[in-house]
């Protein structure tokens, strides 16, 4: 059956515009996957210690994240009918939100050890986990500030400047990393302390160099005139879409937290190779996530514009490449899964060959879970296009830390399944939220009438600038 020719140009639409946003997370990702990698060739007790670091650190970002996230869709349908002061007030409160939100985290990043021991991880490992979070916590302020502004940037469909600026940040940390994680050309040795400092480094950099790229491009949008001048109207638009929106994904990342947890009872071998194939699925998961993010903007225009016909081919043609793209990435774990983990380790690690065969298996029910994955955040952003986030955020939570996290234990534990239970209750957990968040999306999208159309004229001209 050929594909209609409207459905076609919105396939080519999206990948074009998701694109650029994959290759941004992409290299947003390399960061992490270099601080993996060269930790790993350094210490494996540090690459057990930094996965801990890591998992309780992102975790915290992603609910801070939310509040970036929920500006893609507001800035998209201001900008669907030109309306400049909402966009460079909603942009603003979000700032002022997400610099609010990373200060108040502060305090757990630099008492972290405490918590990694009271839930049972090992001392030694746990302190130097504290000593990764006590440099690189501040980071998560600039971090959330770039977001906003790649975020804000995004909702008008202007993305390549940050995406080459994630490259940058991706090789400049490769080459920072060698030289303070191994002490090269006179730097100090630090281990996994140097990765921390150069995420610091780095990130604050991003911050600024983006800042100055978003006032230059949009002059007209006058974004840090006046910055202190608060507008408590945007400021609580933001927070109550941004707050689900950041509740949903950490209650999807502390699905995979728990299980992090919970794979530190199976000892160092079993966290190391969880925190490698958590790292490769999470490369993937990009993808998954770029696409996501393409549709919230393509259908946040489309419902800024009240098109209801837009919406539904905007929505069947994301949720059409994220399904090719699932069945692509099972392939790659299942046929090279070795090699894949073989390039976080050392040649001479003695723990090499059994990490790799634990990791492998994990690979192997990855491949199972890419496609509930990928329908999952493409449905969700589906739903953040048309502003629904407290219903998603109330469905995440039951599905990633009741069904999945519940799972999870049962399998691993009362099964005796081990690290392999463990991940087939994430897949029980991400499959129950793809259903229902597909769902919450098709009761939604039925509520819509036909004939709520646009019909003024700044809405039609809209439409011929920014369709």
């Amino acid at each position: 059956m050929a594909i209609p020719q409207k459905l076609r140009d919105e396939l080519r639409r999206i990948i074009v515009l998701a694109l650029p946003i994959i290759g941004g997370n992409l290299a947003m990702m390399a960061v992490g996957i270099t601080d993996t990698i060269m930790v790993g060739w350094h210490s494996v007790e540090e690459l057990a210690a930094l996965t801990l670091a890591s998992t309780l650190f992102v975790n915290i970002l992603l609910f801070g994240v939310g509040l970036p996230t929920a500006l893609v869709p507001l800035v998209a349908s201001a900008f669907a009918v030109d309306d400049t002061r909402q966009v460079r007030q909603t942009t603003r409160m979000t700032l002022w939100l997400s610099v609010i939100f990373g200060a108040c985290t502060l305090p757990i990043f630099m008492n972290a050890e405490d918590l990694f021991i009271l839930i049972g991880q090992d001392t030694h490992i746990a302190h130097i986990a504290q000593q990764y979070l006590t440099i690189a916590g501040p980071a998560i302020i600039p971090i959330l500030w770039a977001n906003v502004l790649r975020s804000y940037l995004s909702g008008m469909e202007l993305i390549k400047f940050a995406t080459l600026m994630m490259v940058s940040a991706a090789v400049l940390n490769a080459l920072t990393n060698y030289l303070l994680i191994f002490g090269h050309y006179g730097f100090p040795e630090m281990g996994v302390r140097g990765a921390a400092l150069s995420s610091v480094v780095i990130n604050f950099l991003q911050a600024i160099i983006i800042s100055f790229y978003a006032m230059r491009k949009l002059p007209e949008h006058e974004l840090f005139a006046r910055f202190y001048r608060p507008n408590w109207g945007a400021f609580w638009q933001v927070f109550r879409l941004g707050m689900p929106i950041g509740g949903a994904m950490f209650a999807e990342a502390g699905s995979f937290a728990g299980a992090t947890f919970m794979m530190g009872w199976l000892g160092v071998v079993a966290l190391a190779a969880h925190g490698i194939a958590l790292q490769i699925a999470s490369v993937t998961f990009m993808a998954h996530l770029g696409i996501s993010q393409a549709a919230t903007i393509r259908v946040g225009n489309a419902y800024g514009r009240k098109s209801k016909a837009d919406m539904r081919d905007r929505s069947i043609a994301a949720g059409t490449i994220g399904v090719a793209w699932s069945l692509m990435t099972s392939t790659l774990f299942v046929v090279f899964g070795a090699e894949l983990i073989g390039l976080f380790l050392g040649q001479n690690e003695p723990a090499r060959n059994e990490i790799i065969a634990y990791g492998v298996v994990l690979l192997y029910v990855a491949a199972l879970f890419q496609l509930v994955d990928g329908a999952q955040v493409v449905a969700m952003g589906v739903l953040r296009g048309i502003h629904d986030t407290a219903v998603p955020m109330l469905i995440t939570f039951v599905s990633y830390w009741i069904i999945g996290l519940l799972g999870s234990y049962v399998f691993a534990f009362v099964f005796g399944w081990n690290g392999v239970g463990l991940w087939f209750g994430l897949v029980l957990g991400l499959g129950s939220a793809a259903v229902a968040l597909c769902a919450r999306f098709v009761f939604l999208y039925r509520r819509i009438s036909d004939d709520d159309q646009p019909t003024s004229p700044a809405q039609n001209a809209a439409i011929r600038s920014h369709a």
